[in-house]
C-alpha cells in the first residue's frame, strides 16, 4: 500500500472522516509512494452552524496530490447529513509557485532553526488567482483625489495555515516539514525540465 502508516495515524488524529479521506487518497495516489504528507483538519464557524473541514497534500515522487473534505448539513432536500471528497493531482512540474509566510515574533531574537509561531504554504499552479485591491493613495495627507485601485495578484490555488496558537507547534513543525519537502522537490522538477 503506498499511504504510509504516518499518513493513516495523522488521519486518524484529524477526526474527521477517517476511513473516506484515506478511500479517497488511495485511489488519487494510484500506487504511488508518498514522499511526504499534511493533513490540515479545521472547524469553521458561522452565525448558524458549524462545519469542520479537512485537506491532505500528499507528495509522491512525481506528484503533488490534494484531498480536500467537506460536511454539508441536513437541509429540507437532504433529509440527512453527507460530506463531499476532492482530490487533485497536479505533476510536479506543473507547480509554478510554492510561497512560504513565516510569522516570527520578536524577530530580533529569532535564532536559526526557531520554529515559528505561524506558517502559511501557498502552491500554485495556474488555475486560481486571487487579486486582492485597495484604493491607492498618494503621499500628500491632504490630498482628495482618486488615484485609482493598487492590488495584487496572487496564486491561490491551495492555502494553507497552521499556528502554533491553533494547532500547536508539532503541527507547524510538521507544516515546515512538509514544505522543505516539496520545496526540494519543485526545485528538482525544475531542474530535470532543463
Amino acid at each position: 500500500m503506498p499511504m504510509t502508516t504516518d499518513l493513516r495515524k495523522n488521519l486518524e488524529m484529524a477526526g474527521y472522516y477517517p476511513e473516506l479521506v484515506a478511500d479517497v487518497l488511495e485511489v488519487a495516489l494510484g500506487g504511488e509512494d508518498v514522499v511526504a504528507h499534511l493533513v490540515h483538519p479545521e472547524t469553521t464557524f458561522d452565525s448558524v452552524e458549524v462545519r469542520r473541514h479537512v485537506t491532505v497534500l500528499v507528495l509522491t515522487p512525481t506528484r503533488l496530490v490534494l484531498a480536500h473534505v467537506d460536511d454539508h448539513p441536513a437541509d429540507s432536500e437532504n433529509p440527512s447529513a453527507s460530506a463531499s471528497a476532492t482530490t487533485e493531482s497536479v505533476p510536479l512540474d506543473q507547480l509554478r509557485t510554492v510561497a512560504l509566510t513565516h510569522v516570527v515574533p520578536v524577530p530580533e531574537k529569532h535564532r536559526a532553526g526557531a520554529l515559528p509561531t505561524e506558517l502559511t504554504l501557498a502552491v500554485g499552479w495556474g488555475s486560481v488567482q486571487r487579486i486582492d485591491l485597495e484604493p491607492a493613495a498618494c503621499g500628500d495627507p491632504d490630498c482628495d483625489a482618486d488615484h485609482g485601485l493598487t492590488g495584487t495578484s496572487s496564486p491561490d490555488d491551495v492555502v494553507v495555515r497552521v499556528s502554533t496558537r491553533a494547532e500547536g507547534a508539532d503541527a507547524v513543525r510538521s507544516a515546515v516539514g512538509f514544505a522543505r519537502e516539496l520545496s526540494a522537490a519543485t526545485a528538482g522538477a525544475v531542474r530535470s525540465r532543463r
